[in-house]
């Protein structure tokens, strides 16, 4: 399979995932701004998880462009971090008409931390198909790296989540923050290889 197959299927799922989600937010019965005051915690959820989508989609992007062809090993691989992905609705949907409880948050870093997992195994497998430059191997491993511990936050906010939800919620968007700082690593990698 080519590279621009893969592509454009998973930006399809990332499109639809974006979808879904927004379609969770209902319009509320009344006119008036406390009735739509009401959907705030909804809607926050729906942002958080905006800003996850569009995090992986950005570096899938890059991760993707890396690879010199797609073989049925980065397919698969692929297609688990779209599984766990494309749960996000759900759970985003389940925090947000919850207020928050500890296991909707819970449930919420749980997916969280497995579409983590699935992107160091996507990782992985395309380091192990691709024969990568020094450079470049050099700026997987950053990355890879950021992913490990991006993870480990996840497990650690589920735990706090028990204890005190807007903590662990912290955790969450402080994950997503550090991976809104672009990451240079891997472009610049991929320069260095096209010239």
């Amino acid at each position: 399979m080519n590279k621009t197959r893969l592509e454009a299927f998973s930006d399809g799922v990332f499109a639809i995932i974006i979808t879904i989600m927004v379609l969770e937010i209902k319009v509320p019965h009344g006119a008036e701004w406390l009735d739509l005051a009401e959907l705030l915690p909804v809607f926050l959820s729906y942002v958080l998880s905006f800003i996850y989508v569009g995090i992986y989609w950005g570096n899938h992007h890059h991760l993707v462009h890396t690879a010199k062809e797609v073989s049925s090993g980065i397919i698969w691989a692929n297609l688990h971090l779209l599984f766990w992905l494309s749960l996000l609705p759900f759970s985003t949907g389940w925090m947000g008409e919850n207020h928050n409880s500890p296991n909707t948050v819970v449930v919420y870093c749980l997916n969280l931390m497995l579409a983590g997992m699935a992107y160091t195994i996507l990782i992985a497998t395309i380091r192990r198909c691709t024969p990568f430059s020094e450079n470049m191997k050099r700026a997987i491993q950053v990355v890879n790296r950021k992913s490990v511990i991006s993870t480990a936050g996840c497990l650690a906010a589920m735990v706090i989540a028990y204890f005190n939800t807007i903590v662990a919620e912290c955790m969450i968007l402080m994950v997503a923050i550090a991976w809104l700082v672009p990451d240079k690593h891997i472009e610049n990698a991929i320069r260095e290889q096209e010239q």
